[in-house]
């Protein structure tokens, strides 16, 4: 069913390919690959940040030699135009080290946001085959948090774990070669105190920040569910005095999140530390064996200049690598939490092969459906047999926890039976497609969603192509045409975030217009009337037996009014049908059903 708050979608597309059905038994402990994964299609790009990360770099290093070279051999005094290649070059290497440097960036961040686009799309599509049954086991705050903040901290893999570490061995390289061919012990030197930035000093910053880096993001995923709670809360918190103990959850995520991240930004200072450090040595290591080579006149002048400046130029490529070891480990945190969403198991398997819808009247049948919510856990619903033929109106009632609204997760698809089974038109529900049921079998959530749009906005979700006069029948059928309008701006009167504007019994009311927009085969109504005072129940409710009168519709409710309308009332008790039958023959039996409703009628009156 389409834009009543009960889709879902399936997972296609290649980008899913390397992130999820291909990548779950090979890369599940490997995510900074099954990112890379993603990438596949955009190598070009990616190698050309690589090539003009390296071009760059290795712009900057020449520009020093070059710059020490003009420099020495202008304070020699020769004639003008020994100097003129020294100079072109100069002028050359400034223009290529910022237009080089641009092309990298350019390139490495097109790379990371079509990436990060990516991912989250594959993400938002997962969620859709998992959502509403295997939901549960994410806090909403958290499962936003790898939504954005994860996905975000991803990035650097392109910008900081692709091209500088390739440039780097380049152009390192390089520097070596030009310092060995003028002082072999210096170039040495060089490569070791290269070797010692790049690697060993990362390594290091590594394994300090290891544990806080592990941490990060499910600390971060904590601090922003505890915000949400507060957030979506607020009212029931303040009725029921915990307010105090909720901003206390959300101060101690807070502090644990500031007291890892200052771990992990003093393991990047380390980083940074232990890289001056090591290139400072590095450059008064080879600057001694330079000016040793020229007090025995084995080395010129000129040269050591050369020698002196491209060491310390040379270490331009590596000095990024040590807090860029510690984002990607926080990166490789945060893609393990993004692959325990992708590779959280389906709720509902797909056929491989799904039949096609039949044609002409829909008629459901359960018989004899079980359902545990764990394996080892006891039965939700519990031998329940239900009919719903073409025109039928059943009422689903019972005390909470009874199995109403899990009864209809099953007949949406959401859930899959363990024993027993559910038809369509006498075919196994699982011989479809999961979103081809929904189309014929659909409805109204307990707790619909408004969006911050217009009435019409909202109510166009149900069919965008639905004509204005149509949109008007279906707010008259609702009892909702005299107050659009009184509206001001009438349809295009905004409802507000998840309908705040608008009261209790006009949400659901419009709610239930989308769901008669969608015009599903089977309709379903879960709790119609809840959280509404007692006169709003009955109005709310006598409409719903209005509208739905002469069409397939299963009703969940707490409200007993008015179900003398339907055809049959089913009452459950822990999961098993306790009762069946009609209003009136079920207030004679004096069984649950009578129980049910003098608590109703002594609530009303009190």
């Amino acid at each position: 069913m389409t834009g009543t708050g009960m889709t879902g979608t399936g997972m296609t597309g290649p980008e899913l390919a390397g992130l999820d059905r291909a990548g779950r038994s090979t890369r599940r402990d490997r995510p900074l690959l099954r990112m890379l994964a993603l990438a596949a299609t955009l190598r070009g790009r990616l190698a050309l940040a690589a090539v003009a990360g390296a071009l760059a770099t290795g712009c900057g290093v020449a520009l020093l030699a070059v710059s020490g070279y003009l420099l020495a051999r202008a304070s020699q005094h020769p004639d003008i135009t020994a100097l003129s290649v020294a100079i072109v070059a100069v002028r050359g290497l400034s223009v290529g080290r910022g237009a080089f440097r641009y092309a990298e960036r350019l390139a490495s961040h097109d790379v990371a946001f079509r990436v990060l686009a990516r991912a989250r799309v594959a993400i938002w599509r997962r969620l859709e085959r998992l959502a509403p049954a295997g939901l549960p086991a994410f806090r909403s705050g958290d499962l936003l948090a790898r939504l954005v903040s994860d996905v975000d901290a991803t990035q650097d893999l392109f910008i900081r774990g692709v091209a500088p570490p390739i440039a780097a061995a380049l152009v390192g390289a390089g520097a070596v070669t030009v310092c060995v061919a003028l002082v072999t012990p210096a170039g040495l030197v060089l490569a070791a105190g290269l070797l010692a930035g790049g690697v060993a000093v990362p390594a290091i910053g590594l394994v300090a920040a290891r544990s806080a880096n592990r941490q990060l993001a499910p600390a971060r995923g904590r601090f922003a569910a505890a915000v949400a709670d507060l957030r979506t809360g607020a009212a029931d918190l303040q009725a029921f005095g915990a307010s105090g103990q909720a901003l206390d959850r959300a101060e101690r995520a807070n502090r644990e999140l500031g007291r890892l991240g200052r771990r992990s930004a003093a393991a990047s200072g380390l980083g940074t530390g232990l890289s001056a450090l090591v290139a400072g040595l590095t450059l008064w290591a080879a600057l001694v064996l330079g000016v040793a080579a020229t007090g025995a006149g084995v080395l010129g002048r000129v040269p050591l200049a050369v020698l002196a400046l491209t060491a310390m130029a040379a270490f331009e490529a590596v000095t990024l690598l040590p807090a860029a070891a510690v984002q990607l480990s926080q990166a490789r945190a945060s893609g393990r939490r993004i692959a325990e969403v992708l590779d959280a198991p389906d709720p509902v398997a797909e056929p491989a092969d799904p039949l096609p819808l039949p044609a002409g009247p829909v008629t459901i049948a359960l018989r004899d459906a079980r359902l545990r919510y764990a394996p080892d856990g006891p039965l939700a619903i519990d031998g329940v047999s239900l009919d719903l033929p073409p025109g039928r109106r059943v009422a689903l009632v019972g005390p909470n926890g009874a199995g109403k609204s899990t009864l209809v997760s099953v007949l949406l698809r959401f859930r899959e039976l363990d024993g027993g089974s559910a038809t369509l038109n006498g075919v196994d529900l699982a011989a479809f497609a999961g979103d081809d049921v929904r189309t014929v079998i659909g409805g109204c959530p307990q707790d619909p969603h408004l969006f911050d749009a217009s009435i019409e906005e909202n109510l166009r979700i149900a069919d965008p192509a639905v004509s204005g006069e149509a949109l008007r029948t279906v707010l008259r059928q609702v009892g909702l045409d005299d107050w659009v309008d009184r509206l001001p701006e009438g349809l295009a009167t905004r409802v507000g975030p998840d309908g705040a504007r608008v009261s209790g019994g006009q949400r659901q009311r419009i709610a239930l217009a989308r769901a008669l927009l969608a015009d599903p085969a089977v309709l379903i109504l879960d709790e119609p009337t809840a959280h509404l005072d007692a006169g709003s129940r009955r109005q709310v409710m006598a409409d719903v037996l209005a509208v739905t009168r002469g069409r397939c519709t299963l009703l969940i409710t707490h409200d007993l009014d008015g179900l003398a309308q339907v055809d049959e009332i089913v009452v459950l008790d822990h999961g098993r049908v306790a009762e069946r039958g009609t209003h009136a023959g079920l207030l004679a039996a004096d069984g649950l059903y009578r129980r049910l409703w003098l608590a109703r009628a002594g609530d009303d009156a009190g």
